[in-house]
């Protein structure tokens, strides 16, 4: 249920960050749009590896599938965020305000949150690396809520145009650091 509940708000959180940050000309923005197309990925994927529960061997090869295709996004993710962020530096870019951002984050502060909660206890009950690391992605979409939420403000309210890449670029170990963990299969519960 969690699952399908992550799928629906990603994706209407894709759609409405992609719209609002192209708008408005935010990296970050468009950033957290793209991550919230990578929860999509990372949440069908681990639907995909519940259906594969029973049968202990198809479980594990599913779960490595599933680990490796969620390290892979949140890696994809940290050299996107890091090339458009260091572009926009260089480039001085200053992006419009965006009152739909900031409200996006601020209901986004609320959602991921809840969601990470009920998840970790789903992946816990079935052991399941591949679906606690799902909910650390949703974990760091919240991280990445409120950080959005920070450089989106500042812009607004101080003019602080280089607040929205500075901020993407300070998520970028965290996210690079769960796409290796997960990659290599290294999670809570298969350590």
């Amino acid at each position: 249920m969690f699952q399908y509940l992550t799928i629906a708000w990603n994706s209407a959180e894709c759609a409405v960050a992609l719209a609002a940050g192209f708008i408005a000309g935010s990296i970050a923005l468009v950033g957290f749009g793209f991550d919230s197309a990578i929860e999509v990925v990372s949440s069908l994927a681990a639907l995909w590896r519940l259906r594969w529960d029973a049968d202990e061997v198809r479980r594990e090869a599913a779960e490595r599938f599933t680990l490796r295709v969620i390290g892979t996004c949140f890696l994809l993710l940290a050299v996107y965020v890091t090339y458009d962020a260091t572009q926009t530096l260089r480039q001085r870019h200053a992006s419009e305000q965006s009152t739909v951002g900031i409200v996006l984050a601020a209901l986004s502060l609320i959602v991921m949150p809840t969601l990470v909660h009920f998840k970790r206890r789903v992946a816990s009950r079935l052991a399941s690396g591949a679906l606690e690391a799902e909910a650390r992605q949703t974990r760091v979409c919240a991280y990445l809520s409120a950080i959005l939420l920070a450089g989106l403000g500042l812009n607004a309210w101080l003019g602080w145009w280089w607040a929205d890449p500075v901020a993407g670029l300070l998520m970028v170990p965290l996210i690079a650091w769960e796409g290796l963990e997960a990659v290599r299969g290294r999670t809570c519960c298969l350590d």
